[in-house]
């Protein structure tokens, strides 16, 4: 309970040299200074000078579930979540990193904030976050007011589904459990995360723990989706990896007249169509043949329609797909779709999909996906959406500034 700020985390006092005359060549040039304050985080004033008028601050307000303070020198929950957003912008990678811009005198100026938070102050803040109810309650409204800034797209705007594991190797906070990574069975988190590809932007982000399957919660994430969509805002596709390869999502889809391309995974059934002697035909493109086949997989009500696309090793660089120890030489991919249009073309379609991998190395390196983790596992979910919100942010204003 202290009274006063440490030392080391005042504002540094910023001093104001007096006027002095340069002279040189028998002429004398007066120099002065203004008695602005100096930041090296001034570069965001703009940021700030276009989301102020933008309503996304009272949306915000409006969203968050904290009750009000009574202490006479509080900080409002509002307060805690634009220094939140700030530090996020200055690169902090964690809480303790945004408390340091509390010795920069000018960033409560540019947020319009009393103070910056602690980061003690910011944990209690996300603590406020206690259920998953709660952080639909709150951030519905946010992830639907960067849809609605979009433009109509005519033929759709496509959404990407994917996953992502973050590792946490360092605490017991809920939700990190052993999973599956790049790096074998590690302590992990897995959000689920839905691309608005056209635009990059995150339409929705939800936290499971890190031993969820990658389908897992797959259903009712897209449809809390789909009825948080503008009207202006209209989808013309979906794209997913095998993790999504599911039967109900598929049928979802179907049902929504939602156009797809989905990876199959190469089950047994797929790998003797692969090793039968289907007619493969070449492409424009060097080394890929395709083919396609009606298939009605495990637990499916009906046949669906399988594109089937084949490269050759000795042609490719690097190409996408999974080898079959039977039929050496070649890389292989299974398309679920409902498209009618050529197998080339809806293999082109679906690798558009990559560009959602570049979005979420975007959230890990940029805005601290990967390291932001507190002991409440609804407190870790408030956190990253809340930075993902502002990576959204971000690419709104680069829209703005064209």
């Amino acid at each position: 309970m202290k009274t006063t700020q440490s030392s080391g985390t005042r504002p540094v006092h910023q001093t104001v040299a007096p006027a002095f005359n340069f002279k040189s060549g028998g002429k004398a040039i007066a120099v002065e200074f203004p008695d602005q304050q100096l930041s090296p985080h001034a570069g965001s004033a703009v940021f700030w000078g276009w989301l102020h008028p933008s309503g996304w601050i009272e949306t915000l307000q409006a969203s968050l579930p904290h009750a009000p303070a009574l202490s006479n020198n509080h900080l409002g929950a509002l307060d805690k979540a634009l220094a939140f957003t700030q530090g996020l912008l200055c690169d902090a990678r964690k809480l303790t990193q945004v408390a340091y811009l509390r010795r920069d005198p000018l960033v409560p100026e540019l947020l319009g904030i009393p103070r910056v938070a602690s980061q003690s102050t910011l944990s209690r803040f996300f603590t406020g976050f206690a259920s998953a109810g709660g952080n639909l309650r709150c951030f519905r409204p946010l992830w639907h007011w960067g849809l609605n800034r979009l433009p109509s797209h005519k033929r759709g705007y496509t959404l990407d589904l994917d996953s992502t594991r973050l590792l946490h190797e360092d605490g017991q906070q809920e939700g990190v459990a052993v999973g599956y990574t790049k790096r074998g069975l590690k302590p992990c988190l897995h959000p689920l995360l839905a691309v608005v590809a056209e635009a990059r932007l995150v339409a929705q982000l939800w936290l499971r723990p890190g031993n969820a399957s990658c389908g897992n919660n797959g259903v009712p994430f897209f449809l809390d989706l789909w009825e948080n969509l503008p009207h202006h805002v209209r989808l013309g596709g979906g794209r997913a990896d095998s993790g999504f390869c599911l039967p109900e999502l598929l049928a979802l889809w179907e049902q929504l007249h939602l156009p797809y391309v989905v990876v199959a995974q190469l089950s047994q059934p797929i790998q003797r169509l692969l090793r039968s002697d289907m007619v493969w035909t070449p492409t424009e493109v060097p080394g890929t043949e395709v083919a396609e086949v009606m298939y009605q997989g495990i637990h499916w009500p009906h046949p669906r329609r399988l594109v089937l696309v084949r490269h050759r090793i000795a042609d490719k660089d690097r190409a996408g797909g999974k080898k079959l120890i039977d039929v050496p030489g070649y890389l292989f991919q299974a398309l679920v779709t409902s498209l009618t249009t050529s197998p080339l073309a809806v293999w082109r379609y679906y690798n558009g999909r990559a560009d959602c991998e570049n979005v979420i190395r975007e959230l890990q390196s940029g805005f601290a996906l990967g390291s932001l983790c507190l002991a409440s596992f609804w407190a870790t979910e408030a956190a990253l959406s809340l930075a993902t919100l502002t990576y959204n942010l971000t690419v709104l204003f680069q829209r703005h500034l064209g």
